[in-house]
């Protein structure tokens, strides 16, 4: 186990891999193909395969094919494997050190705080506040906001919310750095709901929150009639609320850390509409 742990320790104390592997953790549970990680990170497609063979070869990655083109998830079990051996070999269990000592996300009564990010702010992420909002009730707290925020929200996106019923009043674009401001309200749940605003790096937020990545293609980009566009609208819509169903069904006053991490992650592949 120790020249494992060596080897997979040498391998991340490589900025560039480090990177990878970081996008990957953020992508969790998504397998994303090769070409996407290059553009997001700027790697030369030769350089990123010497980079991810690296990676996978210390056991730290899986590749998945694709029809012609292969695929890359974090190895989550491998991942807790060297994390375990770092904490408790190496530190003596330190339990001031260990990462599994980030908080549950304990609201003592209050509102859990959700933050749902996106790109634009202008579609997902609005449709997943709202859903979460309405569904949810007075157990949360909703807040979205996005990486590069649209002025405006999408038309389409208000007129699904709007025919399903749900108000559209108070809904308006921010820049999550409204939300990582000292004043701004310490968040429990953060999830990404579209794979670019989920590729970016962000600063880590206050407070330890429990990260998801929930990434739905962008009906915005969705071509044909008005009609056409709508029905990529209304998928959107059906894929959030089945996992905010989920997520509004678990046990989030009782759950450890770890078993909703889980439970968060499992919620990423809910995305057949009703």
């Amino acid at each position: 186990m120790e020249n494992i742990l060596v080897t997979q320790l040498s391998t991340l104390g490589h900025g560039p891999r480090l990177d990878i592997f970081r996008l990957l953790m953020r992508r969790y549970p998504d397998a994303v193909a090769a070409g996407e990680i290059g553009a997001a990170l700027g790697v030369k497609p030769s350089t990123l395969s010497a980079y991810l063979g690296a990676l996978h070869q210390a056991g730290l990655i899986v590749q998945e094919r694709e029809g012609t083109s292969l695929r890359y998830r974090v190895a989550m079990d491998a991942t807790h494997d060297m994390m375990a051996a770092l904490f408790s070999e190496c530190c003596r269990g330190r339990v001031n050190l260990q990462f599994d000592c980030a908080p549950d996300p304990q609201n003592d009564g209050r509102p859990f705080n959700v933050l749902f990010l996106c790109v634009g702010n202008s579609a997902r992420s609005i449709m997943a506040q709202t859903l979460l909002r309405d569904m949810g009730g007075d157990r949360f707290r909703v807040y979205s906001a996005g990486v590069q925020p649209q002025s405006t929200l999408n038309p389409l996106a208000l007129e699904v919310l709007r025919q399903k019923g749900h108000d559209t009043s108070a809904l308006s674009s921010k820049h999550l750095s409204v939300f990582q401001a000292p004043e701004a309200p310490q968040m429990d749940f953060v999830f990404t709901v579209c794979d670019v605003a989920a590729n970016e790096d962000c600063p880590a937020w206050a407070g330890q929150p429990v990260s998801g990545h929930w990434g739905l293609p962008d009906p915005v980009k969705a071509q044909g009639s008005v009609a056409e566009r709508g029905l990529a609208f209304q998928a959107t819509y059906g894929a959030l609320r089945n996992r905010i169903a989920a997520f509004t069904a678990l046990p989030l006053e009782s759950l450890e850390r770890a078993a909703l991490q889980k439970a968060v992650d499992h919620i990423a592949e809910i995305s057949k509409e009703d």
